[in-house]
């Protein structure tokens, strides 16, 4: 009985939330957050089916944040109005006491009832005092820090809206909020709202954006986006859509946002006179604080990356060949290798490179291709070396000189993509003997493994046929194995005439 109460009690918090507060909740147990306000509340009723004791202590957090909200801008006597039994049964699972619910707990009075709510209001007063109204979230501490944050290869900045700052923890309330202006220039307002991705299949797309970020505050190193726990971001007044939250299978652990910057153009005044508020709220998390700033970025595409890339400049050829030399050469266990096969294929699309790069971080030989990698990165960005594994920053990558003239050597067959290394830093194409010997061998491997998906195509898999004897042939053959053999066809053809 007492678990359909509460259930009812929950399923009616939830018919209260406001639409932030219901993304907030879907999003904190990585469910869909678009959609109309019903569709958002039946997904967040379906949750009450999970039974989840995190969920459930998510949906009190918000409530009681949401009521205290409501009732610290409501009028000093509205505290003493009295509610239905469902609703103070609902405030007492939110967490709050009688005191802080604004009511006696006896009582039915109608709360539009003004002599008899004033009343009670100044009997209310007088029994606990003004300590006992509900308090708002804290107001974060908000200052300038020295935190850079981490570069962005598609993004060059072209002003700072807000300067980096700080959204330390105060007091003791669970949920902190924070509040922040700025103002754009005639110029940049200009640059925003004329410059529009027009290219055939974009989406108008601003070229110039107001891009958003969050990370950790520490200062002793560039930091990474990273979003507070249960961040709810609002742009004049509108509601800011943030990355999906990543599902996590770690009980009691809130899932995490993809580390990204936010987009918020589309939400902005677009004109020099009038300022743009920015309102955060999210979750105190012990012995973390964190940091906000906002920025005008261009945006840039792959394509410009690359010409980036290729007008900075290309490592030289004779470095390339003295690593050759020194990987080539004599090592510490008097190890001598005489030549090194390599590839001209890139390991991602596993065809032949148009413009070999490696970063300057890595020790190896093979190259990636360049446009290859930094599309991948525009779609997903993870400036990981597809070589070896390491970090491959975008500073940090150059077009290979060596083996851009050996992609454009007439020595190279069209069909192969395989060279061999020599020790003094020169190279060959394979040996065509050895090359057939390759494609022959591959052949065969193709031809066994065809033969083998055909034995195993057969449909009697539990048949073993016996392995035949031998057959003598002096020995005359069984009689029961004797052919049976059909009788002869008549010699001739006989016609009776029965008349």
């Amino acid at each position: 009985m007492a678990f359909n109460k509460e259930t009812e009690a929950l399923r009616n918090m939830i018919l209260t939330f406001r639409v932030s507060e219901l993304q907030m909740l879907l999003g904190f147990a990585g469910r869909n957050q678009s959609g109309k306000k019903t569709e958002l509340q039946d997904r967040a009723l379906e949750l009450l089916k999970l039974n989840s004791t995190p969920v459930q202590k998510r949906i009190r957090e918000l409530f009681q944040s949401s009521q205290e909200t409501q009732q610290a801008a409501m009028l000093p006597n509205a505290n003493a109005l009295q509610y239905s039994q469902a609703y103070a049964q609902m405030l007492g699972l939110a967490g709050f006491t009688t005191q802080q619910q604004g009511l006696p707990q006896a009582g039915r009075a109608n709360p539009y009832a003004a002599q008899q709510a004033q009343a009670q209001a100044a009997a209310f007063s007088a029994a606990y005092g003004t300590q006992a109204l509900p308090t708002k979230p804290s107001q974060a501490v908000t200052q300038t820090v020295n935190v850079k944050f981490k570069k962005l290869p598609f993004y060059d900045i072209h002003g700072e809206l807000l300067k980096p700052t700080s959204l330390v923890t105060q007091g003791s309330s669970r949920f902190q909020e924070a509040q922040f202006q700025f103002l754009l220039s005639p110029e940049q307002a200009t640059n925003i709202a004329s410059n529009r991705d027009i290219r055939m299949g974009s989406k108008l797309d601003y070229l110039y954006q107001i891009q958003l970020r969050f990370c950790q505050l520490d200062p002793s190193a560039e930091q990474g986006d990273e979003f507070p726990p249960s961040i709810c971001v609002q742009v004049n007044g509108k509601m800011c859509t943030l990355p999906n939250p990543i599902p996590t299978n770690k009980p009691n652990v809130e899932p995490k946002r993809p580390p990204r910057p936010v987009h918020i153009t589309p939400l902005c005044k677009l004109t020099p006179t009038l300022n743009n508020i920015v309102s955060v709220k999210w979750a105190a998390d012990y012995g973390k604080n964190w940091v906000v700033g906002i920025w005008l970025v261009e945006k840039l595409s792959s394509s410009q990356l690359l010409e980036r890339l290729s007008t900075k400049g290309k490592r030289n050829p004779d470095f390339t060949r003295e690593l050759i030399k020194k990987k080539l050469t004599d090592d510490e266990d008097g190890i001598a290798t005489t030549n090194l096969k390599v590839t001209v294929s890139c390991p991602l699309g596993k065809m032949r490179m148009s413009t070999p790069c490696r970063p300057t971080t890595c020790d190896h030989l093979q190259c990636f291709d360049a446009s290859l990698f930094l599309m991948m990165n525009e779609k997903k960005p993870t400036w990981i070396c597809p070589v070896c594994d390491s970090p491959a920053k975008y500073d940090d990558i150059m077009v290979d000189g060596y083996f851009e003239e050996v992609i454009k050597s007439a020595e190279l067959p069209e069909e192969e993509n395989e060279i061999i290394l020599n020790q003094d830093g020169s190279w060959n194409p394979v040996p065509k003997d050895e090359e057939e010997e390759r494609k022959r061998k591959e052949k065969e491997a193709e031809e066994k493994k065809n033969a083998v998906v055909l034995d195993l195509s057969d449909d009697d898999e539990d048949y073993t046929p016996a392995p035949k004897p031998a057959a003598d042939p002096d020995a005359a053959p069984p009689a029961e194995d004797l052919p049976v053999l059909p009788p002869p066809p008549p010699a001739e053809i006989e016609c009776i005439d029965i008349e």
